[in-house]
């Protein structure tokens, strides 16, 4: 017996070396097969594979550890607020909060130095060298939360013209006798757009264990938009007093045309005050010069005739 375990622990052994070996051997070949296109070497391939392999394995774990210090470093408070700016602003070029604070970190650098070598460049004094360096501090700290500021008026903006028509055709998915989540998964694969994107990302985070009260709660954190904020209240309030949804998004959708009626009211009335600045300042002059211009031609040359 002892015999018997004994070949077969050394029978073991010598197929798991010879299993290993060949499994190298194989990943050889794959390798080799991979560079190789019908005998000779591919440069693309190469090329591609020794850029890849720069950044994967020398920039990308410096990045990726510098990220987490300068992670620790920032105060969590600070980093909630930056993520809620940079979700209502649509996360622009997928940047988290730490990603906003570096590049806003590198503006501040960069700017001053440029505003003091253009200073230098003009000759200019030392006092105003400084005043250019201050300049470029303040700019490189207030333009990045400006850009987020103007991405988030934007975007509400776009939610703000989209919001009735989806809301209509939300209302007429329910009336046709779809759920609730069935008529959102319905318009949002009718419509595109910023409240499309804010939906399914709802339906998303209801698929991963979300309830939907947390879901539409976080549309109404990441959309700017009062109506959408009303719209997400009243839904929210039916649905826990047990009120028809139908119903309560059919008087939702009334007060919404109404008040984009209203709204389009209130820029036909703002149109001729927004005209008159022009119409003082480039036409009226013009206007001036073509009617009267030969009228005091004329005057002028007879009063020096006589």
């Amino acid at each position: 017996m002892i015999f018997f375990f004994l070949f077969l622990t050394i029978t073991c052994t010598i197929y798991g070396l010879l299993l290993i070996r060949s499994e190298k051997k194989g990943k050889v070949q794959d390798r080799l097969d991979f560079f190789l296109v019908n005998g000779q070497l591919n440069k693309e391939v190469i090329i591609g594979e020794k850029q890849e392999s720069l950044f994967r394995r020398i920039l990308q774990p410096i990045l990726i550890d510098f990220k987490k210090s300068f992670k620790k470093r920032m105060p969590g408070e600070k980093e909630a607020k930056i993520d809620k700016k940079l979700q209502k602003a649509g996360n622009p070029f997928g940047m988290t909060a730490v990603d906003f604070r570096l590049v806003q970190t590198v503006i501040i650098i960069i700017l001053p130095i440029i505003f003091a070598g253009y200073g230098a460049l003009l000759n200019m004094g030392k006092s105003a060298i400084f005043v250019f360096i201050m300049a470029g501090i303040l700019i490189g700290s207030y333009y990045p939360h400006l850009y987020l500021k103007q991405k988030t008026k934007a975007r509400s903006r776009l939610a703000l013209r989209e919001f009735p028509d989806l809301l209509d055709l939300l209302t007429v998915s329910l009336e046709a006798g779809l759920g609730f989540d069935a008529a959102i998964t319905k318009v949002v694969s009718r419509k595109e757009g910023v409240l499309s994107y804010e939906f399914h990302r709802c339906l998303e985070e209801i698929r991963l264990g979300k309830t939907r009260r947390e879901a539409l709660s976080g549309i109404r954190e990441r959309v700017d938009v009062e109506i959408v904020k009303a719209f997400i209240s009243n839904v929210l309030q039916a649905e826990k007093l047990g009120i028809g949804m139908v119903k309560v998004l059919r008087v939702q959708s009334n007060e919404v045309r109404e008040q984009r009626k209203q709204r389009a009211e209130e820029e036909a009335m703002k149109a001729p005050i927004k005209m008159l600045f022009p119409l003082i300042l480039f036409i009226f002059p013009s206007l001036f010069i073509v009617l009267l211009g030969p009228a005091v031609i004329q005057a002028i040359e007879t009063f020096k005739n006589s």
